[in-house]
């Protein structure tokens, strides 16, 4: 599925991936949604809609978030990432700045769309019973 596109319950396991998060999936007839242990206590796991969760992720990595002209948002993340030593060519260089970009109707979901591009790229795998 592609990252872009990544919404609900799809967008939530893919960030619970990027970030290590141990989920429960849970089924009822067409809804699905997750659950991860906190202090002994299972909760709903969702970043994309719920602040409490995806408030310190962006605190942590988005360089950016902001409103388009549109009304949707935009966030961003910029960071240097190490060059490999056999493209460096003549080079002294070490790092070179990488951008990701994520977009949405929300702050949160543009947000996590940008975290999980940044690191599992563009297109990504998800359960099929969670991309109802």
């Amino acid at each position: 599925m592609k990252t872009s596109e990544l919404i609900g319950p799809a967008l939530d396991y893919s960030v619970a991936k990027c970030e290590a998060v141990t989920l429960a999936e849970h089924i009822d007839g067409n809804y699905s949604w997750l659950e991860h242990e906190v202090t002994g206590n299972w909760v709903t796991y969702s970043p994309s809609t719920d602040w409490s969760q995806g408030g310190p992720i962006i605190c942590r990595e988005i360089t950016k978030v902001f409103r388009n002209v549109s009304g949707t948002w935009s966030a961003m993340i910029l960071k240097d990432v190490p060059i490999p030593p056999e493209d460096r060519g003549t080079s002294l260089a070490l790092t070179r700045r990488a951008q990701w970009n994520g977009a949405g109707p929300t702050p949160l979901i543009a947000a996590m769309r940008c975290i999980v591009a940044s690191r599992l790229g563009d297109e990504v795998e998800i359960p099929e019973e969670l991309c109802k």
